[in-house]
């Protein structure tokens, strides 16, 4: 990653929102968290609303975001995603923190505040589902569906690479829903995806796989469902 110079500016702004999540915390929130197993060095238990809430009185800035995250906070890192100009975002940095990921909240809120922004989308999700930590792929799996969801401009072809992946990947339990959920949005996008997901969720119903099978028929059963078709018709 590009070693970036600190100023006054930014430490006083990096000051300002560590007195803001101290003041904003809730140990109620952090015990609950810590039970279901979504665990932090430190954890304030702001609420994201929260959080987002106060992201929106600061325009975008890259150095902050990089203070921020370098904290280790919860609260900081998630912040640093809301805060972060995507236009700046280095392919070396989205790698760098996404392998240091430690639990799926602060992955999912990358991949939908940050991620899905960055030029380098596509070819980091597909990198990402190939990836040797579990949490490196699940984020490269939620990115897909994010970019399936938010990324309008993209032509139905882009998302194409990632069929192949998704076919191993549904052996996995741990992925059941991230791909779920983003198989759904790709075959949301258009009756030609829609037709390749209904044929992705029939292979995954030919595998030796419980997990993929199982996958396979919940998918087939939502994409070809009457409902679901009625979106594309004229």
């Amino acid at each position: 990653m590009d070693f970036i110079l600190d100023n006054h500016e930014t430490e006083k702004k990096f000051q300002q929102l560590i007195k803001v999540i101290r003041l904003r915390q809730s140990g109620e929130v952090a015990a609950a968290m810590n039970e279901r197993g979504i665990s932090y060095k430190m954890n304030w238990g702001v609420s994201l609303l929260d959080l987002r809430e106060i992201a929106q009185s600061y325009e975008a800035d890259h150095l902050l975001a990089l203070k921020l995250w370098n904290k280790q906070w919860r609260e900081t890192m998630i912040l640093a995603t809301l805060i972060d100009n995507p236009e700046e975002v280095s392919e070396e940095q989205m790698d760098f923190w996404t392998k240091s990921f430690e639990n799926i909240e602060i992955a999912e809120q990358a991949s939908t505040n940050l991620w899905v922004k960055s030029k380098f989308a596509f070819v980091k999700a597909l990198e990402w589902c190939r990836g040797k930590k579990h949490l490196v792929r699940f984020t490269g799996v939620h990115l897909i569906g994010r970019l399936a969801i938010a990324d309008k401009k993209a032509i139905d072809e882009m998302f194409e690479p990632f069929f192949e992946e998704l076919t191993t990947l549904a052996k996995d339990k741990k992925l059941y829903t991230p791909i779920y959920r983003s198989v759904i949005g790709m075959g949301s996008r258009s009756k030609m995806l829609n037709e390749q997901c209904v044929e992705l969720a029939k292979e995954f119903q030919l595998s030796g796989s419980e997990n993929a099978v199982k996958l396979g028929e919940s998918l087939f059963e939502e994409l070809t469902s009457e409902y679901f078709q009625e979106q594309f018709q004229e």
